[in-house]
């Protein structure tokens, strides 16, 4: 089919799913040696054993095989180059994966659009699709990327909130920096998160490539870490699931005004096998690699909001981590289908939705809000 995707929850045909071949991530320094660089890499993989990429691969599976029942054609990223370790003119890195295929593409009707990722280790990553861009791309779709940021200087920039308490990082705005999963699409209107995973010339450079038949819409009060797609998922024409620790009637997206708006708080906390492993191995691995020279995620872990991270197959089902149980009896509650799955390992890699890149709905542009 023709690639045609518009919004967030119109049925679904087709649709990418990211690779379990996943590794921890690497920042370097240009002039690194390799010797530090292969230490480094043995390092990393430490982070990711054989039973946890398993266990990654049976809940991918297990999500192919829900599509494939709804009769959706599933594609899959080409990952056998996509660990190698690389120079730019700038600084070095190694790719974690193409997991989260909604990360660093977005489809809007029938344009491919690329990011520019403020990401490091990033670099290259959407490479890892582009064998199932081309067929789309001859099928006669638009495919179009910004320039990619140098990353040359200091752009990930400190500042304080709650009387100075908690700190928080926005971007410079020298460089067009910004992940496709900073965005929600709704036919003609898009909400684009101001956040540490994308900037105010990142929303300018999206606007002027899409033109006057759509809005980009830019919020920055109400998240400020990466993506929003644990914070503002729409459901279908009219319904919003908002994430209530972040968002409220005062800080809510004008553009929500005239929408049902439902406000869920309730998310399920961390397992705790997620967390002592992560305590107990990864930081472990994240502190010995910074002794080194070397920048990694390790150290980091999704919220528990991770687990609001689901996936539309049509107007009225969604495919949501079954240990949710409040999220689902909220969503059923309101005349939405739950179908769960196991999706365990999300803390450390990404949700159902982030994992995903819908091509092709059942859709056409129109707006929403008229």
């Amino acid at each position: 089919m023709k690639l045609n995707s518009h919004n967030e929850w119109d049925t679904l045909k087709e649709i990418i799913v990211g690779s379990p071949d996943i590794r921890g991530t690497l920042k370097f320094d240009y002039n690194k040696s390799e010797t530090d660089i292969k230490r480094a890499e043995e390092l990393v993989d430490k982070a990711f054993p054989e039973w946890l990429k398993d266990g990654i691969k049976i809940d991918l599976d297990g999500l192919c095989d829900i599509f494939k029942e709804h009769g959706v054609k599933v594609y899959r990223p080409n990952t056998s180059k996509i660990h190698n370790t690389f120079k730019t003119p700038h600084f070095g890195g190694s790719t974690e994966g193409a997991y989260n295929a909604r990360d660093l593409c977005m489809i809007v009707g029938d344009k491919i659009i690329g990011s520019a990722s403020q990401e490091k280790q990033r670099y290259f990553e959407d490479q890892a699709y582009y064998d199932i861009f081309y067929q789309y791309f001859k099928e006669g779709c638009q495919w179009i990327c910004p320039p990619k940021p140098r990353l040359d200087k200091e752009y990930m920039l400190p500042f304080y909130e709650d009387d100075g308490e908690k700190q928080y990082f926005s971007l410079s705005e020298d460089e067009i920096m910004f992940e496709s999963a900073n965005t929600v699409r709704m036919g003609k209107d898009l909400l684009y998160l101001v956040s540490r995973s994308g900037n105010d010339l990142g929303a300018k450079w999206l606007q002027s490539i899409l033109g006057t038949d759509y809005k980009v819409h830019t919020t920055e009060k109400i998240y400020h870490s990466s993506h929003i797609d644990s914070t503002v998922m729409c459901l279908n024409k009219g319904l919003v699931l908002l994430n209530a620790y972040r968002v409220n009637e005062q800080n809510c997206p004008e553009i929500f005004n005239k929408w049902k708006k439902i406000y869920f708080s309730d998310i399920i906390p961390y397992p705790q096998d997620i967390l002592n492993f992560h305590r107990e191995t990864r930081v472990k691995i994240h502190n010995e690699l910074k002794s080194l020279g070397f920048e990694s995620s390790l150290n980091n872990v999704a919220s528990p909001w991770i687990g609001m991270n689901f996936l539309s197959i049509d107007p009225k089902t969604v495919i949501v981590d079954k240990i949710q149980t409040k999220l689902i009896d909220t969503l059923e509650k309101n005349g939405i289908n739950c179908i769960p799955i196991s999706f365990r390992y999300s803390y450390y890699v990404g949700g159902i939705h982030c994992s995903t890149l819908d091509t092709v709905r059942e859709s056409q542009l129109e707006s929403y809000f008229d």
